[in-house]
């Protein structure tokens, strides 16, 4: 169904670990950060998520707001937040920030990762998905931001692991690059 509403308001499908971490990840209270148009938060919803759906972009909360309205769901919040801020005020049993980190400034990436796993409940989920700069795959966007190898698993040393990996992808507009995608569970 979350497909089907994210193509109603023309938005892409959710992402496909979000997607893949929905066969893990119980449904419970969940953080979209980032999350633009609404595409995950849409998709969290329908999977029975409690949803805060952060961003700072005024016009894409808007946007979401507006389908949430529409379509009459009070399982998702649109909220205006800067997640370089670093103080989330809420825990959560899954924080999905896919392909967001990269667009923060660098220096508030360790405040940001201590911060998420600070408001995850344990037994609860953090999802990443960020772009990486590497020898073999130099990143060839101008992001604020990008994993080294190794660096996102070493923040998160003590959490399972369930996930990860740094592989070659695709962005939507051609561009090839490691990415490194973890999805792990907060055991203590």
């Amino acid at each position: 169904m979350a497909e089907d509403l994210n193509q109603k308001y023309g938005l892409n499908a959710a992402h496909s670990e979000v997607v893949s971490a929905c066969q893990v990840v119980n449904p419970g209270d969940a953080l979209d950060m980032g999350c633009s148009g609404g595409r995950n938060a849409l998709y969290l919803g329908q999977q029975g998520f409690v949803v805060t759906a952060v961003d700072v972009n005024a016009n894409a909360l808007g946007q979401l707001q507006s389908i949430v309205s529409q379509e009459g769901i009070d399982t998702i919040t649109p909220r205006m937040y800067d997640i370089s801020d670093a103080t989330l005020d809420a825990d959560y049993d899954f924080i999905a920030c896919t392909v967001t980190l990269m667009f923060i400034d660098s220096s508030r990436v360790d405040a940001v990762l201590a911060d998420m796993q600070q408001h995850t409940r344990v037994g609860g989920y953090n999802l990443i998905v960020c772009a990486m700069d590497t020898a073999d795959y130099p990143c060839p966007m101008n992001f604020p931001f990008t994993f080294g190898p190794g660096q996102l698993s070493a923040a998160y040393k003590g959490w399972e692991l369930v996930k990860y990996n740094e592989d070659v992808g695709t962005m939507h507009n051609g561009a090839r690059l490691r990415f490194a995608t973890m999805l792990a569970r907060k055991t203590a």
